[in-house]
């Protein structure tokens, strides 16, 4: 296989957009494992999720620059 061909296969998704309904579902699997292991509780839930979703919204939003 020439090099060409690996690096593209590598990289798949390199141009497609991330959707706010990605970011949306790993902030939930974020939020969902916090839970399961006890750092979130329901008195802090909406500031928790707010903070998380943020941080992933500006990770993904800064790997396209």
């Amino acid at each position: 296989m020439s090099q060409q061909n690996k690096s593209n296969e590598q990289k798949p998704f390199k141009n497609k957009p991330i959707t706010d309904d990605a970011i949306l579902k790993v902030a939930k699997e974020v939020v969902v494992k916090f839970i399961e292991v006890g750092r979130l509780s329901p008195q802090n839930f909406d500031e928790t999720f707010d903070t998380i979703f943020k941080s992933v919204q500006n990770s993904v939003r800064s790997q396209g620059k």
